[in-house]
């Protein structure tokens, strides 16, 4: 028993350390195996405790040609702001058994028709403050189940550390919004959803990351092009984020784990992936009008690696869990986007169509029966 801590870095990389930075304590190097991944394996000490102490902060010190980068592990678990600091720190969140959360209650039946519930835990309060996990799942869910909803979705679980993002401009993939508990108060969250017959789905972000470099992917090992495109095709205009090199296997692996992540640990039903259309054109959507012309699809600007993983990823789902649900935010009313990846399609359950929801506004703002 121990812990293990794998690590993809650019090639350029000349040496690494775990904890480098907790001088006089535990900092050991990495080594590299045949596929270019750097991993590292702490035995548990010999009274049988874990190496790392539960809480500890954790980061990961890089060699790299153009000097000594400092990052937090990309796969880590919590991280947390200190008061006073402004980056986020790693923490290693491995509780004892006892104080662990275990779930109680089995994932309810998907329904024939979902009506879905879109949160946010950190503005769920009728207080100027922001929410719990723990108050979400003792006040809020009973309301939503009461008003007759069969489903959650939640918005701003992966962490961030710009709050004012809504959860967009993710941090930390694996890591629950620290700001609203622990990842066991998420998990009695979930439970308690289960309990009540509501499905709970993740709005998953996969379109694009926060441009954070202390605390995020962005220069992770000093490069620009680590996780992301290099060079302008690497960034969001509009959003002011980093975008996803989705031709690149160690990414492939870092987003489907990402997606299991979710669903196996934390039990969610299912996911709304945001930012779709952005991640299928090379134009992001962005000043394009779609007309239904199969050229604007399946042409020279369709990011085909962008469309593959999506249909991995939906296979991934479906295959771990065929009952959990798949929902794509897509404006370009992208063919083949809901039909299953057995039959050539992207494989998503339901499309979310932004402009459903305006023409409803726009008919019942305008009266034009007068």
């Amino acid at each position: 028993m121990g812990a293990n801590n794998p690590l993809w870095p650019h090639p350029l990389v000349k040496s690494q350390r775990f904890n480098q930075f907790r001088v006089g304590k535990l900092s050991r190097l990495y080594e590299q195996n045949e596929f270019g991944v750097w991993e590292i394996f702490l035995p548990n000490n010999a009274d049988g405790s874990p190496p790392i102490p539960h809480g500890s902060r954790v980061k990961i010190r890089m060699d790299t040609s153009s000097g000594i980068k400092d990052s937090i592990p990309a796969w880590i678990k919590f991280s947390v702001q200190a008061p006073g600091e402004i980056p986020y720190n790693g923490i290693y969140y491995d509780p004892p058994e006892e104080e662990k959360y275990v779930f109680k209650h089995p994932r309810p039946k998907k329904p024939k028709s979902i009506r879905i519930y879109e949160s946010h835990v950190g503005m769920s309060s009728t207080e100027p403050k922001i929410n719990t996990y723990v108050n979400f799942r003792d006040d809020v869910l009973p309301r939503i189940k009461r008003l007759g909803y069969n489903a959650v979705q939640i918005m701003a679980i992966q962490e961030h550390s710009y709050y004012a993002s809504f959860g967009y401009h993710v941090t930390n993939f694996f890591a629950p919004s620290s700001r609203c508990g622990t990842p066991d108060d998420l998990k009695s969250l979930v439970d308690r959803a289960h309990e009540l017959g509501l499905l709970v789905l993740m709005d998953i972000v996969h379109s694009h990351a926060s441009n954070n470099v202390l605390d995020g992917l962005n220069m992770f090992d000093g490069t620009d092009s680590h996780y992301f495109h290099s060079g302008s095709r690497g960034y969001h205009w509009m959003w002011d984020s980093r975008l996803f090199n989705y031709g690149s296997w160690e990414v492939l692996r870092f987003l489907l784990s990402n997606a299991r992540w979710w669903l196996e640990e934390y039990r969610f039903d299912g996911f709304r992936f945001d930012g779709v259309t952005s991640m299928m054109y090379t134009h992001h959507g962005l000043q394009v009008a779609f007309t239904g012309n199969y050229s604007e699809y399946f042409g020279f600007t369709t990011d085909v690696d962008a469309v593959i993983y999506l249909m991995l990823v939906n296979d991934v789902i479906h295959g771990l869990h065929p009952e959990a649900v798949s929902i794509g935010e897509d404006v370009s009313g992208m063919p083949t986007f809901c039909i299953p990846v057995e039959d050539g399609g992207v494989g998503f359950d339901y499309r979310l169509h932004m402009a459903i929801a305006d023409k409803w506004i726009e008919l019942l703002k305008k009266r034009d029966e007068d």
